[in-house]
């Protein structure tokens, strides 16, 4: 292979280290390799690419630093190639079959030999399996495994996700006739040793279009010690009674470790009979079900509470919309036609403003964040996308289930039972000192301690809810904190502020919530629940557990000699919480691939039309904006910003114009127009059409020009054409600048001139170096 010559300036501390790791590349022909052991990563040169893919497990050797600084590697052995499928297109050009893989992360097509194509047609999405790996100087070689059908074929973008992140789509043959033999209806032998709960008038609040129902609620004024209070009943689908440990059923739950949520479709984590049949708590038919039945104060807080087995019957399938309206007004037409509930709703409400006021009082984060919901026809094309708002009665159901979960943690804690917390930990301190740093840019006054607490984070959204930057200020509060794991290892759930969090709520959708129904039930027959002997955990799980050593500091205590390793028992449910962890992480990849597919797809449409749209996050290379209309975020490159110098200001994460001073930052409003969409690459790009007067007028003020004599510069110099934006390359929307190709320096030089020549110093102005951002 080739090997990069050595120059003077490269480290000596790392020169000839050899690292193990993943390739993740192609982003204009090179690639990185995301160490093994988080140190950072290695940049491969596109000469050292060729022979190896996406996703390859590699040996590298530092051989130098490349001009900005960064370890370059030479490729010296492949350790590992994923049976990983391709998929793309089928081409054929001057008699050649190829794939274009539609991940453009591989680089390179795939040749096809004649008798390798099957029964595949030019243009149609295939998936291919190598027969012969890249080298220095040959592409890869493949043939046909499975025709997925036309490009534009409904639900084209959902079969190419799952086969792109390796969801798990299909059950196996075992599983399906395991689920085969369950009964349609909850038998005789099936209730004993439960409390019938079918008199108490439990009911279900989910979405319109919601299938499977995991919860059901119900609740009652009662007396709490000395004081009033409510009783607060929360009936979960038992699916463990169902769900055997270590049955072929079992197995394939845990495969898939979540169900992912597609527009328009699902992949369940179980087997249709189960998930909108046996399990689902259905209307007004006997389910059963696990409970937790709570004594909650007027204060909000739980004073008591009890799990135990149940059999349930819905008296009510509720919508959110429908909750929210007989809330808003109990003597309406939608109240009118559930007399029957509307006591029941009132006490549900009663009891969710006491949680509330306690969420309030330990001062858990609680961010207003806008959702989207895309809305597509019968052929899968989207026709709008709305903002999902959320009212009282999705508020009502999150308090119900919160204070279920946290019952589940400490029951589980105090059973003295390994099992699966729900966590989330505090900022670190690379990301506490960025947002100390921000806060300060901002002049917000506050800030947060060494240790903080979510209250914290809290009372500064509350102090900074009605600046004009305030949506700016929330989003890197909220970008400061990290993701929630699943962990046998308890320590606390921070958004929260709960000191146990687990999830029991959905074990229709969640292996973790199916995992924690089986301890409960384990604690309270006074036996000890072991996992099954699983599925070895695969490459997500390789992945995650390498993300979360990266976050831990080099260890500096010596362990005591007489400390015990870790039991197997422990690893095993380490291993499953890594393994649910990184598969939820999996499944909410695959569904924003998809829904960037249909938005390229919807936005195609609306080439060249302008909108009015907000920044949404400021980088060095440009501006993302997203549109108020219609959801969507879109690029604006930074050589669509003017002919002059920006500048990236990491502290206020925002980028400002030298000459003009004009900011760009999370909150600032623009209008743009639609000047690119790149399906493929899931891409879209804004050009800009105006700044906002305020934006101009702010900027001006900053530099002290009066608006007057702002207006006669601009007619003077108005007729100055911006400077034409290359296309942006892969490497520069991956947020890889190239040297000062983004900024267009001859436009900045031009400028520079004419702005000497306005002063009458032209001939002696000084010339001066592009800066660097």
């Amino acid at each position: 292979m080739y090997i990069k010559k050595i120059t003077p300036d490269t480290s000596a501390a790392h020169l000839s280290d050899e690292i193990e790791g993943s390739v993740q590349g192609h982003r204009d022909g090179h690639g990185f390799v995301i160490r093994d052991d988080g140190e950072g990563d290695i940049y491969i040169p596109p000469n050292e690419m060729r022979a190896v893919l996406h996703k390859d497990r590699v040996r590298v050797r530092i051989v130098r630093q490349d001009r900005r600084g960064r370890p370059e590697g030479r490729v010296v052995e492949i350790i590992e190639r994923p049976p990983q499928p391709l998929i793309g297109r089928l081409l054929q050009e001057s008699g050649v079959w190829l794939v274009a893989p539609e991940d453009k992360r591989y680089g390179q097509d795939v040749l096809i030999p004649k008798g390798a194509t099957g029964a595949a047609k030019p243009g149609q999405v295939v998936v291919v399996e190598l027969t012969e790996p890249p080298a220095l100087f040959g592409q890869p070689v493949g043939r046909i495994t499975e025709v997925l059908g036309e490009v534009d074929d409904p639900g084209m973008e959902i079969e190419i996700a799952v086969r792109k992140y390796g969801v798990p789509h299909e059950f196996s043959a075992e599983c399906l006739a395991q689920a085969k033999e369950l009964p349609d209806k909850v038998r005789a032998q099936d209730k004993k040793q439960r409390v019938d709960l079918t008199d108490v008038p439990l009911v279900t609040i989910d979405g319109e279009d919601a299938r499977d129902f995991d919860d059901a609620v119900y609740c009652e004024p009662a007396k709490v010690g000395r004081g009033k209070g409510w009783r607060l009943l929360v009936a979960i689908a038992d699916v463990s009674h169902y769900v055997e440990t270590g049955s072929a059923i079992d197995i394939d739950a845990y495969d898939r470790a979540t169900s992912v949520y597609f527009p328009r479709r699902v992949i369940p984590m179980l087997p249709e009979k189960l998930s909108n049949g046996l399990c689902s708590l259905n209307p007004e038919v006997e389910r059963l079900c696990m409970v937790c039945d709570m004594l909650v104060t007027a204060k909000g807080e739980v004073h008591a509470y009890q799990f135990y087995p149940a059999v349930m019957y819905s008296h009510a399938r509720f919508t959110y919309t429908e909750v929210a309206a007989i809330l808003a007004n109990t003597r309406g037409p939608e109240a009118g036609k559930r007399k029957d509930r509307v006591k029941d709703l009132i006490n549900l409400h009663d009891v969710y403003r006491a949680l509330l006021l306690a969420r309030r009082e330990r001062g858990a984060v609680d961010f207003e964040t806008t959702e989207t919901q895309i809305i597509c026809d019968e052929n899968g094309r989207i026709e709008k996308i709305v903002p999902r708002t959320r009212n009282d009665a999705h508020k009502l159901i999150e308090e119900a289930m919160l204070a279920a979960n946290v019952c589940s943690a400490d029951f589980i804690a105090q059973g003295g039972q390994p099992g699966l917390f729900r966590v989330h930990e505090g900022p670190t301190p690379e990301k506490q000192e960025i947002l100390r740093g921000y806060l300060k840019a901002m002049a917000v006054g506050m800030t947060i301690g060494d240790n903080p607490h979510p209250s914290e984070f809290q009372a500064i959204a509350e102090a900074t809810k009605d600046r004009p930057d305030a949506q700016q200020i929330h989003t890197m509060l909220l970008r400061s904190m990290q993701q929630a794991i699943y962990t046998p290892i308890n320590s606390g759930h921070f958004g929260l502020a709960f000191e146990a969090y687990t999830h029991f709520t959905s074990p229709i959708r969640r292996y973790p919530d199916l995992l924690v129904h089986r301890v409960i039930k384990a604690i309270l027959g006074k036996s000890k629940y072991k996992l099954p002997a699983l599925p070895t955990p695969g490459e997500a799980h390789a992945k995650l557990a390498k993300r979360l050593a990266a976050r831990v500091a080099a260890p500096g205590t010596r362990p005591r000699k007489d400390v015990a390793p870790p039991s197997r028992d422990t690893q095993a449910w380490e291993a499953a919480g890594l393994h649910c962890s990184a598969n939820e992480r999996r499944a909410d990849e695959a569904s924003r691939d998809v829904e960037a597919w249909l938005k390229c797809k919807y936005m195609r449409e609306h080439l060249g039309e302008e909108y009015s749209g907000v920044v949404s996050a400021a980088t060095s290379f440009g501006i993302f904006v997203t549109l108020d209309a219609m959801y969507v975020e879109g690029l604006v490159h930074i050589t669509e910003l003017g002919g002059e110098y920006f500048k990236f200001d990491e502290a206020r994460q925002e980028l400002r114009g030298e000459r003009t001073g004009i900011r760009y930052s999370i909150g600032t409003r623009v209008r743009v127009q639609v000047s690119r969409v790149d399906l493929d690459g899931r891409k879209i790009d804004f050009r800009l059409i105006r700044e906002g007067e305020e934006l101009i007028g702010r900027a001006l003020k900053e530099k002290g020009v009066a608006p007057e004599s702002a207006a006669r510069k601009a007619g003077r110099s108005g007729g100055r054409k911006r400077a034409q934006a290359p296309e942006p390359s892969a490497t520069e929307r991956a947020g890889l600048t190239r040297e000062q190709a983004a900024r267009s320096p001859a436009g900045a030089a031009k400028a520079s001139a004419k702005k000497a020549a306005a002063n009458g110093k032209a001939g002696k102005s000084k010339s001066r170096k592009p800066r660097r951002s």
